[in-house]
Parts: C-alpha cells; structure tokens; sequence
C-alpha cells in the first residue's frame, strides 16, 4: 500500500543563477495533495561558481563531466549543511533538479550537473534526480516539469506563470495539461542590470526611467519562436545567440534596453493568458519582485495577477521538483506527454540509495 505522507527535500537550480533553492516539504495526500513548506532558504553562488556555471555552453565534454563532479560534491555539501542546520532527522528523499548544463532537444541532447550518483553516498540519504534525460529520450522537450505540480497543487488558478530565467506558463486546455515556454526574462534582464553594477534592477526601477524603443521592440517581438507552436522552450544558447545579439546591434543605453525589454516579455505573456477572460494567474519567480514588469502585464490583460506571498514566490520550483520525487517514488506520472511533446506520458527521474 502506497505511503500518505512524505517528507522531502527539494532543491533547485535555475538559468538565472540566483543560487540553490532548496524546501523541506510535507505531503500529505487525502484525495488531493497538500503540501506545507517547512524550512526554506536559497544559497547563493559564489563568484567562482557564477562564473562556471555561466561558460558551460563553452565546455567539451570532459571539461563538463569533471565539472559535474565538482558541482555534485558541491551540491550534497549545500544540502548537508542544511540538513543540519535544521536538525531534519525524518526524510524520505531529496529531490534535486541539479543545473541545466545543455539543453538543446531538437538534438535528444540534455544534460543536467550535479546528478551523479555519489550525491547519494555522500549524503547518505535516497535521491531522486535528472529528471529531463528520460522525456528527451522519449521525443519530447524535458521541460518545462513543473505542469504536474501546477495541475496536483495549485489547480484552483486557470494559469500558473513563473518568471525566473525565463517565463514560462502552464493551464488546462481541453482537459489537458499545457505548458510551454514564453520568453526570457531574468536571464536578460539581469545581464544588462550588471553592466550597471546591479544584480538585478530592483523592482524594476531602472527600467521605468527608461524609453520605448520601439524598432527593437518590433524585432524582438518577430523572432520566429514566438510564431512557433507548444510544446516548446528556450535554453541559454538562443539567447546567446540570438536574443543579446539583437539587442546590441541597437546601441541602446541600458535603462532603455531594460525598458523595451519588459515591454516584450508584458506582450509576450498577455498573448498568452488573454486567450481566457478574466483569468486568474499565479506569478511567481524572481521577476513576480518586478513592479514596472507587473504593471505592464496588468496593462496589457484583464486578468487577476496574483503575486503570492515571498515563500512560494521564491521556492515555488523546489516545492515541484520535491513533488515530482514523490511521484516517482510511487512510480506515478509526473511527466506529460500533452507538454513536452513526448510520446507517452512517464514517470521520470533516477533513484539513488546510499
């Protein structure tokens, strides 16, 4: 008989390299899942690893599989600590996303950091991880994952968005789940904010001092991905080689750049969600934090943006990836064909013992 309650540790890593997100979590299910976000807190990445973590796209092989090694020993040393800190002696698994090395499906190529199996003997605990490698085999995207965590846990919203290195959107069309990547977001809103000096613009601030610029926004908003059907995403690679490039041939100064910038991603997402009168959208990731980004979605949609309260706008990710270690414990879907285009629906995810 399947177990009703689990204790979980999730731990993510986004595009935006932010930091390590990681949750303890409790499941109860009873009908339908509930969950209750116990201890919660992101690490943040030392300069080093900022720096390595943002060139992988330029590593061969074995510059990545030594790296991997690294970042695996790295990782268990990051939830360790937080293990202890929290004196948490009751678990049933972690669930770790690791750090999206390469992810380019169009050639069944996807490559998850941080996965190695000795995660799990260092730690000493069951792990559930790579949770992408098995859907690109199967045909599909290996993303976005999150879906079956918006349907399970938080189906009263008819949109769940999630503004982090990208955006991405998940909802329910025709009894199916759908979900799909948007637009980058933080991934280029925070490049052009540390040609400043920032980490980030905070709230927006920067970008509402300055000017629309309206040829770049009309290319932008021609890139022939946006034209392109769901199932779909976008890795680091096509902004590199594509999104910052189009941007830099226009010389503009930052604040504008920033500006133009958050007007593509309010029209990109509105494109999306206005598809259904008077939604509600649960927004959360980093950029849920940027007020100029907000009001300019709200302007564009009569949708209710609903930004949550700072825990699950910042762990909403981790709290997932903890569910889908969950499901796959129980050998229950947790990956849908309807979004990543994959040729069956599947249980996804490796399972380590200590």
């Amino acid at each position: 008989m399947l177990k009703t309650k689990y204790n979980v540790i999730g731990v993510m890593s986004g595009t935006s390299l932010d930091g390590i997100d990681l949750v303890f979590v409790n499941f109860h299910f009873d009908e339908q899942w509930q969950f209750q976000i116990v201890y919660a807190e992101t690490v943040a990445y030392s300069n080093k690893w900022r720096d390595k973590l943002k060139d992988l796209v330029h590593c061969d092989k074995e510059a990545l599989e030594l790296i991997d090694l690294e970042y695996t020993q790295y990782l268990a040393h990051i939830i360790r600590t937080f293990i202890d800190r929290h004196k948490i002696t009751q678990l049933d698994a972690i669930s770790s996303h690791g750090h999206t090395a390469l992810h380019q499906p169009d050639k069944k190529l996807t490559y998850q950091i941080g996965n190695l199996p000795i995660i799990s003997t260092i730690l000493g605990e069951q792990v559930v991880c790579d949770f992408r490698v098995q859907d690109v085999d199967l045909g599909g995207q290996g993303a976005p994952l999150v879906p079956i965590g918006d349907e399970l846990l938080f189906s009263s919203y008819a949109y769940c968005l999630n503004l982090g290195g990208f955006a991405n959107i998940s909802t329910d069309i025709k009894q199916e789940r759908i979900a799909y990547d948007i637009c980058p977001v933080n991934i280029v809103l925070n490049h052009y904010a540390k040609l400043l000096g920032y980490d980030f613009d905070n709230e927006g601030k920067i970008a509402s001092t300055g000017v629309l610029h309206s040829e770049m926004l009309n290319a932008l908003n021609g890139l022939s991905f946006y034209k392109a059907p769901y199932p779909k995403s976008l890795g680091l690679e096509w902004v590199r080689s594509t999104v910052l490039p189009l941007i830099d041939s226009f010389k503009l100064n930052v604040a504008d750049i920033l500006n133009t910038f958050c007007e593509h991603i309010a029209l990109q997402i509105s494109n999306e969600i206005n598809a259904t009168t008077e939604a509600s959208v649960l927004v959360t990731g980093g950029g849920a934090y940027n007020s100029h980004l907000i009001n300019r979605i709200k302007n564009y949609s009569d949708s209710n943006i609903v930004v949550p309260q700072k825990q699950l706008i910042e762990f909403k990710e981790a709290l997932i990836f903890a569910f889908l270690g969950v499901l796959k414990l129980r050998n229950e879907i947790n990956c849908l064909k309807s979004v990543t285009g994959a040729s069956r629906d599947h249980s996804s995810g490796r399972i380590f013992q200590p």
